[in-house]
């Protein structure tokens, strides 16, 4: 028998019996890990403490096992916490990442079942956080359970990082930036890094970047009878609106490596979001707000794109006299008030996507244990945005992507995950190990 062979029969199938207990207490603390600052800061140590109560006895804590717990918190009650399985090479590592243990929210009048309760109908796992991320949570603690109850002989050193504050950024230096900063995880850029949180049990290979941004149009509000006298703030916003996206997909067009990635969409910047003041239905607005985000293929840099819609509008403000107008009285400069419309452009947060390395040695062990496991590979790329990944290759780390929920109930109402799904998940994770022992 060979070693790698042994190692799988080692490590065996996800063990329900063990698993499907720790998830539903998982679950049952999800209404305490919504993250939606200021209102809902979750306490991701009601997490760790259940994942610590699986391993602790697996561990030097206890003399127990050889896992090492490090459980590091940087805010009270929002904790990380790292579990390293020694190996027996010197640098030779690998280690999943990105189990994070807080969730979006969720309001129980909107769904089918309690959403802070896990519901099991068969193969279905059901509950918020099931597929993001409190599934993943219970599947690599299991995985760093069972190698600290069987002690296999690996020359490499095995971790996992379960990570705060994944869900929003209001707050920062609360999780994996934290860590990243404080030098915690420096050893894993010796190997590949596994990010778990993802679905439909493919490689994930590329994300894209987001950038939200909000256009105030400012006119004149004047009577519509006496149209003449207004800047309709509407009518300005639309018209700039057309002009900056056709400038913006002439600069930003379908990128070559799009294909090669399989992105279903090139570069994106579209309107989601109009409001305006109020008023009458016989008064020409004058000021509205459209807002809506740029998705980015990772070909392109956000900066660019960002400098680039400034541009934009600060050409356009120059001048605002050419743009398209709207029938013979539509104008959005009164001369003889010395009035001018105008446009101010601001953003939000922006994220970099990210395009992993399809040339790694951690790409190769996950498509051959996809394949293996699950019978197909076929990685894909979505222009949805994960948080904090490109920041980690940036700083030196081979970030491959991957996950076992359902892309169709991430982040949606009536959540939930197939056993089947996790317990494919923990033997193409037994599988990387095997692998990388060579």
């Amino acid at each position: 028998m060979g070693a790698a062979t042994k190692l799988k029969e080692t490590l065996g199938d996800l063990n329900k019996d063990s698993f499907v207990p720790l998830l539903s207490k998982l679950i049952g603390e999800s209404k305490y890990v919504q993250n939606n600052p200021p209102e809902l800061i979750p306490e991701e140590d009601r997490v760790v403490n259940h994942v610590l109560d699986v391993l602790r006895p697996f561990s030097t804590a206890t003399g127990g096992g050889p896992l090492i717990l490090n459980h590091v918190t940087y805010f009270p009650g929002r904790g990380n916490l790292i579990v390293q399985y020694p190996g027996t090479v010197p640098g030779k590592i690998l280690s999943f990442v990105g189990c994070h243990m807080d969730v979006v929210t969720a309001d129980p009048n909107d769904w089918e079942f309690d959403p802070f309760t896990l519901g099991i109908e068969g193969d279905k796992l059901k509950g918020r956080g099931t597929t993001d991320c409190l599934g993943h949570v219970a599947l690599v603690a299991e995985l760093m359970r069972k190698l600290g109850e069987t002690k296999p002989n690996l020359k490499s050193t095995v971790v996992a990082v379960f990570i705060a504050n994944e869900e929003n950024s209001a707050i920062s230096g609360v999780g994996v930036d934290a860590l990243v900063k404080d030098g915690l995880l420096d050893s894993l850029k010796q190997g590949p890094l596994f990010w778990v949180d993802t679905a439909d049990k493919q490689p994930c290979i590329g994300t894209g970047g987001m950038i939200p941004w909000k256009l105030h149009v400012t006119g004149k509000l004047f009577h519509s009878g006496l149209v003449h006298k207004a800047i309709n703030s509407l009518e300005l916003a639309m018209e700039a609106l057309k002009e900056i996206q056709l400038r913006f997909y002439k600069d930003f067009p379908p990128h070559p490596e799009e294909q090669v990635y399989g992105f279903a969409t090139p570069s994106t910047m579209k309107p989601t979001q109009w409001s305006y003041p109020g008023g009458g239905i016989n008064q020409v607005p004058g000021e509205c707000t459209i807002s809506g985000d740029v998705r980015l293929t990772p070909f392109y840099n956000v900066k660019d794109v960002m400098n680039k819609l400034q541009e934009y509008v600060d050409d356009i403000n120059e001048n605002i006299q050419k743009l398209e107008t709207r029938g013979p009285v539509s104008k959005y400069v009164l001369h003889d008030e010395n009035l001018r419309g105008s446009l101010t452009l601001s953003f939000n947060e922006a994220k970099s996507g990210v395009a992993c390395d399809v040339n790694s040695r951690g790409f190769h062990v996950l498509c051959k244990a996809t394949e293996e496991v699950v019978g197909q590979v076929k990685p894909y790329s979505i222009t949805g945005s994960l948080p904090l990944i490109r920041e980690l290759q940036d700083d030196g780390f081979d970030v491959q992507i991957c996950g076992y929920g359902i892309m169709a109930t991430y982040h949606a109402q009536n959540e939930y995950c197939l056993f089947t799904d996790m317990s494919q998940g923990y033997q193409v994770f037994a599988s990387i190990i095997s692998q990388l022992e060579d």
